[in-house]
């Protein structure tokens, strides 16, 4: 079976994984159920040394695969959209990330819409991010990471970091960032029957949810395309070519260049949204390495 092959009939199961679970909801489940679902489907199958911990109130876990309390740390930022995801849903692809960056993870569980909306998630990341410059980690140790709206998550973080003379994270990579909570881009149109999870409507009434009534889905912290992007660290973005938010990458990475940070955008051919997330795919391992070789290069280079 040749490559091309092998990636279609991965993407087959993952796209009927996704159906069984997403297909199962109806008008009648409740978002705590939503919730147990994405967990579900995601569930970690792999071994790692889990060590679970409390920042400010919020459920975090330390993961590690064999890297020393010393080794650099990445702060892991889950998606699902504001609403749903955990440090259970994103628990394998964290061991993954581990294991590349031959370094330790840290995710916490931030505070999930509509019972705690915007800007309740950028100020746990900023406490997460506060908590481990405490444990007296340099900045330059520490990369960000998320996939989604745990992407967005990631800049709004760095965004308000900057803001606040805090120092910045050594690199930051995003997966399948959700940055416009508009979604302008022509993408979410264009691919739109080719991406089985993020859909224009659903992307619009995750927003609402997030921001509420009064919300500005504008504003930086959330959209993170109308921020200002100068001084950011270096940044990889991985995003699949079958994402209806692919344009939110485009807008960001040249917006990025042009405020002259460092950024390498990598389209994926043929890869749904937050692709990482799947291990039946053999593109989702090349991005993690990836990811992990960006990681060691940057900490390596500091």
């Amino acid at each position: 079976m040749n490559d091309l092959a092998a990636t279609q009939r991965a993407l087959g199961i993952v796209r009927d994984r996704i159906a069984r679970s997403f297909g199962s909801w109806t008008r009648e489940t409740t978002l705590q159920q939503m919730r147990a679902g994405f967990d579900d489907m995601l569930a970690n199958t792999l071994p790692a040394e889990i060590q679970r911990i409390s920042i400010d109130a919020m459920e975090a876990d330390w993961i590690s695969t064999g890297a020393t309390s010393r080794a650099p740390v990445i702060l892991y930022f889950h998606g699902g959209g504001y609403q749903i995801g955990s440090i259970i849903s994103h628990r394998e692809l964290m061991i993954r990330l581990s294991k590349a960056g031959y370094c330790r993870v840290l995710g916490f569980n931030y505070r999930l819409a509509p019972e705690h909306r915007f800007p309740a998630a950028v100020e746990d990341g900023q406490s997460a991010y506060r908590w481990l410059l405490d444990q007296g980690l340099s900045a330059a140790d520490i990369a960000f990471c998320g996939d989604s709206a745990g992407a967005g998550l990631a800049v709004a973080t760095m965004f308000k970091a900057r803001d606040l003379a805090i120092p910045l994270p050594r690199c930051a990579a995003l997966l399948s960032p959700w940055l416009d909570m508009e979604a302008t881009g022509e993408t979410y149109r264009s691919r739109a029957d080719v991406d089985p999870m993020t859909q224009r409507d659903t992307i619009l009434l995750m927003a609402r949810t997030y921001l509420g009534k009064t919300g500005d889905p504008r504003n930086p912290l959330v959209s993170p395309i109308y921020g200002n992007p100068s001084g950011l660290p270096p940044m990889l973005i991985h995003v699949g070519d079958h994402e209806t938010v692919l344009d939110d990458s485009r807008v960001f990475a040249e917006k990025a260049k042009r405020a002259g940070c460092e950024v390498d955008l990598v389209i994926w051919d043929d890869m749904i949204h937050h692709f990482q997330v799947f291990s039946e795919l053999p593109e989702a391992q090349a991005s993690i390495e990836a990811i992990g070789a960006f990681f060691r290069g940057q900490w390596n280079a500091g």
